[in-house]
């Protein structure tokens, strides 16, 4: 047991003064498997302790059904057992590049900018998951022999709002729950997300990636007793789909890291290890300084150019780091753990089947809804998926501009059975601007004759994890209009991403083989396999000639997949393969290459790239 304190101007942990020496490892971008691999590489760079979020969204996906929530107790478990202590972040908004910032969308879709205040509603749904919740962390803290040495009160909440009355409800939520020891808020080192974020008696650390000293002293300003706390280092960063990744050089990240600890703070290392959003729950950005301009869909990997990387191996960021930490180490460092099996030699994928997206709807999508307007994602309780939208141009009439007003965020239209154009609100081809704010962009299909029947098949990209827009709903959050005039009687039918996944759901699909040499396929599902021999390993997943859509091996979501890149593989952990026949699904939202055998052009299984 120990007891660990904010003293006057250091961390204390059982009398003597602490510097935590942390990094953000989340549990939920690791296969469980690996989890102890990643903690003894952070033990090994020289860190004493580990930091994660919790996402709401991922263990309760539907009021009161709850996915795996027992996972956070068992990562902590895990990391007591690698001789490290542990910051839980748990929200109950997170961002961390995570869909809708862990927010569920069951709870953002009515509440809308009422999330994230002292909103009664909210602050209900806020109780009854922290209940669920809390128990594992308030079992593990510190004082009665566990990791937990400290629990912050929501995140960032300075770069978002204002309500002090909100921060100290959820503060005072986690104390009735049986929260111990120090609580803390972590903000931006600039004044106004400082008042906006922090309240007193909790203690205050500041977020930045270099300019530690200035940083500090914004603090100090703040707060004139305290320790001093880098919660948030950012060591690299994160990538959106379509454009280039941030790299930052060892060398400047490692310098930056010093002065944070010449200064007399702790820190905690933003990634230390990114990991993967797996899932398809990665989320997205906003552009512009205001984070409310064109949507910026965030990459399936995290890898966040950390000390270490992806797939767990150590970079160049790692030494340098291992380095600068050992001058603060009070003794010599472990040595790096076992590097994890990696796949020996490539395997290719033979995809022989497929259905298309349509009955794939039919026999996994959710009931169709009719109303007067479409309806949007979070009204017919989809998270992450597609939308189909149908409706009727009515005629006789002459041929007019059909126009899609609130497109969040792609579409692929069809005409009377004939394919038509792929709508993207980033797109400037087909969008037109509007002054209707609170509609949005207006997306143009064409010029369209009634009578026609059209359907819009609409994919979400990830909610946005960050700013003001922040709670913003997907699918068609307008209305369709032919000329000025709106249509009426949209029918809508989603399909969750997770139908994929639950028990006998992949049995009911009808598939139908597909023919080698034969011509590119629609939108669908496809399904193969990959036959591997002998004991698995970590493995790059590689698409030649696949658009856009999500990819399974074995059940287990592996993420996004998208031919812009900058991405141009899926990490597969190791411990999701087995010896001998692997199922591979791939849901493709635009349409398949041609189907080829093993061998150049296929789609498969590579042994991890070099960084």
């Amino acid at each position: 047991m120990a007891q660990f304190e904010v003293g006057e101007r250091d961390f204390v942990l059982d009398g003597r003064p602490v510097r935590l020496l942390s990094g953000a490892l989340h549990y939920f971008r690791v296969h469980e498997a690996q989890w102890d691999h990643r903690l003894a590489m952070l033990r090994a760079m020289g860190l004493n302790c580990v930091e994660t979020y919790v996402p709401w969204n991922l263990h309760e996906p539907r009021p009161g059904a709850f996915d795996d929530p027992e996972a956070l107790g068992r990562f902590l478990d895990a990391a007591h057992a690698a001789g490290l202590w542990a910051i839980v972040r748990p929200g109950p908004y997170i961002c961390a590049e995570w869909e809708n910032g862990g927010l569920p969308e069951w709870l953002t879709g009515p509440l809308g900018r009422r999330v994230r205040t002292r909103d009664a509603e909210y602050l209900r749904a806020v109780g009854a998951w922290f209940a669920r919740l809390m128990p594992q962390v308030v079992a593990r803290q510190c004082d009665t022999g566990g990791p937990v040495i400290m629990v912050q009160a929501e995140n960032e909440y300075g770069s978002y709002g204002s309500d002090a009355v909100y921060l100290a409800q959820v503060a005072s939520l986690l104390r009735t729950l049986g929260v111990r020891v120090p609580l803390f808020t972590s903000d931006g080192p600039e004044d106004h997300m400082l008042t906006g974020g922090s309240i007193p008696g909790v203690t205050a650390t500041v977020n930045f990636g270099s300019g530690a000293r200035e940083a500090f002293a914004t603090l100090r300003r703040h707060r004139p007793e305290g320790p001093l706390m880098c919660m948030e280092f950012w060591c690299g960063w994160f990538a959106h789909w379509g454009r280039g990744g941030v790299p930052r050089a060892p060398e400047d990240a490692a310098a930056a890291l010093r002065e944070i600890l010449e200064c007399g703070g702790s820190v905690n290392i933003y990634m230390a290890h990114g990991g993967t959003s797996f899932g398809g729950w990665a989320g997205a950005n906003r552009a512009g300084d205001l984070h409310d301009g064109a949507l910026q869909p965030t990459v399936t990997s995290y890898d966040y150019d950390a000390p270490v990387d992806e797939r767990g191996r150590p970079t160049e960021k790692f030494w340098r780091f291992r380095e600068v930490l050992a001058e603060w180490a009070s003794g010599p460092l472990p040595q790096l753990p076992e590097p994890p099996r990696v796949l020996s030699a490539p395997v290719s994928a033979v995809v022989g089947e497929w259905a298309p997206v349509a009955d794939v709807m039919e026999v996994l999508g959710g009931a169709e809804v009719e109303a007067g307007g479409p309806v949007t994602f979070e009204e017919l309780g989809v998270d992450r998926g597609v939308v189909r939208y149908r409706v009727e141009v009515p005629g006789p009439r002459g041929p007019y501009p059909l126009r899609v007003s609130g497109l969040r965020d792609r579409a692929v239209v069809w005409v009377d059975g004939v394919r038509g154009p792929v709508l993207d609100t980033e797109n400037a081809e087909n969008i037109e601007p509007t002054e209707e704010a609170a509609i949005g962009e207006v997306a143009v299909i064409g010029e369209v004759a009634g009578p026609a029947s059209v359907e819009l098949w609409v994919e979400s990209l990830g909610r946005v994890n960050y700013g003001p827009r922040l709670a913003e709903a997907k699918g068609i959050t307008g209305g369709l209009l032919h000329e000025r005039q709106y249509l009426h009687g949209v029918r809508a039918r989603g399909l969750r991403l997770d139908a994929l996944e639950e028990a006998g759901a992949v049995a009911k699909v009808p598939f139908r083989a597909r023919e080698e040499g034969a011509g590119a396929g629609g939108a669908g599902l496809y399904r193969g396999t990959l036959a591997l021999e002998g004991r698995p390993g970590d493995a790059d997943l590689v698409l030649p000639g696949w658009v856009r859509g999500f990819a399974w091996v074995n059940g287990f979501c592996l993420g996004r997949y998208w031919d812009v890149g900058p991405q141009r593989a899926l990490f597969v952990p190791g411990p999701v393969l087995r010896e001998g026949e692997n199922e591979l699904l791939l849901w493709e939202m635009e349409g398949a290459p041609p189907l080829v055998g093993e061998g150049a052009g296929a789609p498969g299984l590579y042994p991890c790239a070099p960084r």
